[in-house]
């Protein structure tokens, strides 16, 4: 997927440490037994997009449910928007714009009718009601849509008008919850452009996924395993940031025997497929590429690539996730 235009455009992400919209200390839900957010602490400036990254299961839909007032925490402490979360759960539902993956539209009606019912949730004055959802139609692309049944929309077109509807009431702050999942590559472009155009108008994005390549869109972002944040800041910070380690990029002859090769050799840290290549984590890269070539060879493998290459975030939440379970094991 590529780079949203406003980036691409030269915008300067926002990072201005303006007024604080997002704050929790310690933030804590258990399910019985289950630890499914764990003291999680963290703070979201206003206008910035701000990502939840991690695996399926990694306490971010459970976090967000918390900070939309949906769920009471088990313990800590979330300021929304200046509300508490535990005691102003009411105020905090009104204040914020909240979209799921499922997009909570309603495939019976029409686009138009979708806009008009969540106006009507949303309690957005009537004599606002038109100018909002002209803003809507035209922001999403669905000027010609609008008597069309959303049933059938396709996936993309669902998504921009489920975020069109989560901010009919002009929010300041807008949770999407892994609102790409399930579309298209070309429909998570447009929809970043939306996103860009909302943090421009002053709007803070709290934004989780699993997919890397967004990850990089985000102005900073928060990594979490096992209902814990491992590491936060900007994506290219947290890149910087993985100084115990180096990364090199391999091709060679034979990748599945490369890979067995080089497994849990020493001075090799993870080996993990990327491409039609491999990316290799090694603590000294000129040592590690001699032994490398050397083992390749007793093995009959040509290299034919192999250099010291610049993390992705893929790379990064790899290392990291490795990293903690390394320390859970000891």
């Amino acid at each position: 997927m590529g780079t949203p235009s406003a980036r691409s455009n030269g915008q300067t992400p926002n990072l201005s440490k303006g007024p604080t919209a997002v704050e929790t200390d310690n933030l804590v839900k258990r399910f019985g037994d289950f630890v499914a957010v764990d003291r999680v602490t963290l703070k979201v400036d206003q206008g910035e997009i701000f990502g939840f990254l991690g695996s399926n299961g990694a306490g971010k839909s459970t976090t967000i449910r918390m900070l939309c007032g949906l769920l009471g925490p088990t313990s800590g402490t979330a300021r929304v928007a200046g509300f508490d979360v535990s005691t102003q759960a009411e105020a905090v539902k009104k204040t914020i714009g909240y979209m799921s993956q499922k997009f909570s539209l309603y495939d019976d009606l029409t686009v138009e009718e979708n806009i008009d019912f969540f106006a009507g949730i949303y309690s957005v004055p009537s004599s606002r009601r038109p100018q909002r959802k002209e803003f809507v139609l035209e922001m999403a692309g669905l000027e010609e849509q609008r008597r069309r049944m959303t049933r059938l929309l396709p996936g993309g077109w669902k998504q921009r008008l489920a975020l069109g509807c989560a901010i009919l009431h002009e929010p300041a702050i807008l949770f999407l919850d892994e609102p790409t999942s399930g579309v298209d590559p070309m429909a998570r472009r447009s929809f970043w452009d939306l996103i860009y155009q909302l943090s421009a108008a002053g709007h803070t994005v709290f934004v989780t996924t699993h997919y890397m390549d967004e990850a990089e869109y985000c102005h900073r972002l928060a990594l979490m395993h096992r209902g814990r944040v491992i590491a936060a800041g900007p994506p290219e910070s947290l890149k910087d940031g993985l100084r115990s380690m180096t990364l090199m990029h391999l091709d060679s002859s034979d990748l599945v025997g490369s890979m067995k090769a080089l497994a849990r050799q020493e001075g090799i840290l993870e080996v993990a497929v990327f491409g039609s290549g491999l990316h290799i984590s090694v603590r000294d890269a000129s040592v590690a590429a001699e032994r490398i070539r050397s083992l390749l060879s007793e093995q009959g493998i040509r290299v034919d690539r192999l250099e010291v290459i610049r993390p992705s975030m893929e790379d990064v939440f790899v290392a990291l996730i490795e990293e903690e379970e390394r320390e859970v094991r000891t």
